[in-house]
């Protein structure tokens, strides 16, 4: 079982376990916060199934029916989540609405923060775990989990700190307030996960900034090319150019030559595959 496989596998136990006493305590009191915070982590639960399934699958070599890999299925995992997240936000918001009009009592204010704040601590060293490995591996799955996760702390805390005031100043609409408010974070932390995970799928260039590191590598070599293309695919990358040889070089040297660009972009760039067509520079006949 590879890192990315166990890091996923972790999250799975760890939401489970924060889903069922979130639960419990959230009927207990009868917080529409604490029970929003329940349905969260359920999301999570659902995105951290999908992100151990999709790195088990994204690692998986090359075949007849996937010749180019599998690393997209992580960025299929991600915009997945992304619009879990979402739909998480909206039912949150739907909930706190709900309990406007009911304007009821929170319970249990000292167990549902201290609940809270078991959750949110839970998940900073969970979510740690995941950034550091999806930084590790370039993975987006996991970055999407983690970010799941690291919503989730924001938002334990949030109503965690929220029952305390309560509990201060008996003022029970800060329930659902900051029930909209945490929704409101999500959101937007879902919108621009969505649009790192969606991009790669319609094999978008790469960034400006990695971009630039390859030309300059390239460059750093003495590489005369045109045409060249790039795109991202789950934590792999992939790049293709001409390459320009004066027309004179035996064949033997152009494939060797081509063997050393490969070596040396592969030892500056992980997960780095490389397609590269040589022809004649017909500039030199000139």
């Amino acid at each position: 079982m590879n890192q990315k496989v166990r890091v996923a596998r972790l999250s799975i136990l760890s939401n489970t376990f924060l889903i069922v006493m979130k639960f419990i305590v959230g009927f207990i009191s009868g917080s529409v916060s604490i029970l929003s915070e329940a349905i969260h982590s359920m999301m999570d639960l659902l995105a951290a199934v999908i992100a151990f399934f999709s790195v088990r699958v994204s690692d998986n070599p090359p075949d007849k029916k996937h010749p180019y890999g599998h690393g997209k299925f992580e960025n299929l995992s991600g915009v997945i989540e992304a619009l879990l997240i979402l739909v998480a936000a909206g039912w949150i918001i739907f909930e706190a609405i709900r309990k406007f009009r009911g304007n009821e009592p929170v319970e249990s204010i000292g167990l549902g923060s201290l609940v809270m704040f078991i959750s949110a601590g839970v998940n900073i060293l969970v979510s740690r775990r995941l950034y550091k490995v999806a930084r590790q591996t370039d993975s987006v799955a996991l970055e999407a989990d983690a970010l799941h996760l690291k919503t989730d702390v924001y938002t334990s805390l949030g109503v965690g700190t929220g029952l305390l005031l309560i509990w201060i100043t008996n003022v029970h609409i800060l329930d659902p307030i900051i029930a909209i408010l945490v929704a409101l974070m999500i959101i937007k932390e879902a919108y621009e996960l969505l649009s790192r995970a969606f991009s790669p799928l319609l094999d978008s260039s790469w960034s400006k900034n990695e971009l630039s590191e390859l030309i300059h590598h390239l460059n750093s070599m003495g590489v005369k090319y045109h045409d060249l293309k790039t795109r991202k695919a789950g934590s792999y990358r992939f790049v293709d150019f001409h390459l320009e040889m004066p027309p004179d070089v035996p064949l033997e040297k152009v494939h060797q030559y081509c063997d050393e660009i490969e070596d040396k972009l592969q030892k500056e760039i992980p997960y780095l595959r490389i397609t590269i067509h040589a022809e004649p520079d017909t500039s030199l006949n000139n």
